[in-house]
C-alpha cells in the first residue's frame, strides 16, 4: 500500500491536513496518463473502487492519486463545513502538488461533480491538456438542487432554515448523512447542468440502473449537456449505487484501461 501524507490547503483558520495516497509513476512512464480518484459523499480513499485502481495502477507502473476531502476518512477539519467550493479547491491543490501530465479523473457519485469542475477550473488557467479524459461512476453533478432539494420535506426545510442543516438516515453506514445550508448555497454556485459542459476530452459514464440515489435518468440528462464526440454512456441494468461488485470494479478497470490505453 502506498504510504499516507499529508498536505495542508488554506491559510489560517481556514486550513486543513489532506490525507493522501500517491503512487509514483514506473521509470519509463512518467508521460503516459495517470489515475486520479474523487470519492463521493462521506466516502475515503480507503473504498473497494479507490483500492482496487490503485492496484491496477501498481500492476501497470502507472501514478494514482487518491486523498480524503476534509472532514472525510483521514483528513482533519469537520465534515459540517464542507462545502462543493471547499472540496474543489481541496482536489485541485492536491492535483497540482502530486501530479504532472496528463491524469485520467475517475470520479464516483459526488466525485463526479467535483470531476467535472476540477475540468472547468483548469481549462480556465490553461491547462486542459492535464486532464486526458473523464471517467464518472453513478456521477452526481448538481445533486444538491437537482436530486435533494425537490424531494425535502417540510421539516427538513425547515431544520435548513433554523438550524442550519438536517441529518439522513444512511444505507452505507451507522452515522447519519448530514446535509448543511451552506452545502446547498454553494451548490447552486457550482451547478454545472446549465449549458453545455465543454471537455475537451473523451468521457465515459458508468451508471447503474438500480441506483436508489442516483437514478439513471440523471446520468442522461448529464449527457445532454456534453458534447456529442468522445461520449460513451454504459448502463448497468442490475448495477446499483457503488457498483463495487466484482463485476463492476472489472468493467471500471477495463474502461481506465482502454482510456490510458493500458
Amino acid at each position: 500500500m502506498t504510504g499516507l501524507q499529508m498536505a495542508t490547503v488554506g491559510q489560517d483558520d481556514k486550513a486543513r491536513r489532506i490525507a493522501v495516497r500517491y503512487r509514483s509513476p514506473a521509470d519509463g512512464t512518467a508521460d503516459a496518463p495517470g489515475i486520479v480518484w474523487l470519492g463521493g459523499y462521506r466516502s475515503d480513499m480507503m473504498g473497494t473502487k479507490a483500492v482496487e485502481l490503485d492496484r491496477f495502477a501498481e500492476e501497470h507502473g502507472m501514478s494514482c492519486l487518491r486523498f480524503d476531502y476534509s472532514g472525510h476518512g483521514e483528513s482533519g477539519g469537520a465534515f459540517v463545513d464542507g462545502t462543493i467550493s471547499r472540496w474543489l479547491e481541496e482536489s485541485l491543490a492536491v492535483f497540482d502538488a502530486f501530479t504532472r501530465g496528463p491524469q485520467l479523473l475517475v470520479g464516483s457519485s459526488m466525485g463526479g461533480w467535483i470531476a467535472i469542475r476540477m475540468l472547468q477550473e483548469l481549462r480556465k488557467t490553461g491547462q486542459a491538456e492535464r486532464v486526458s479524459g473523464l471517467l464518472l461512476l453513478a456521477p452526481a453533478p448538481d445533486f444538491t438542487s437537482a436530486l435533494h432539494e425537490p424531494l425535502l420535506t417540510d421539516a427538513q426545510k425547515q431544520a435548513l432554515e433554523t438550524q442550519g442543516y438536517f441529518e439522513e438516515p444512511t444505507p452505507y453506514g451507522p452515522e447519519p448523512n448530514v446535509y448543511t445550508r451552506a452545502l446547498f448555497e454553494d451548490g447552486a454556485r457550482n451547478s454545472v447542468l446549465t449549458g453545455i459542459i465543454e471537455t475537451g476530452c473523451p468521457v465515459h459514464i458508468i451508471q447503474g440502473m438500480q441506483d436508489p440515489d442516483v437514478p439513471h435518468e440523471h446520468a442522461l440528462r448529464l449527457v445532454d449537456h456534453l458534447p456529442s464526440e468522445d461520449v460513451v454512456l454504459t448502463l448497468v441494468r442490475d448495477g446499483d449505487h457503488r457498483l463495487s461488485r466484482p463485476q463492476d470494479i472489472a468493467r471500471m478497470l477495463k474502461t481506465v484501461a482502454a482510456m490510458t490505453r493500458r
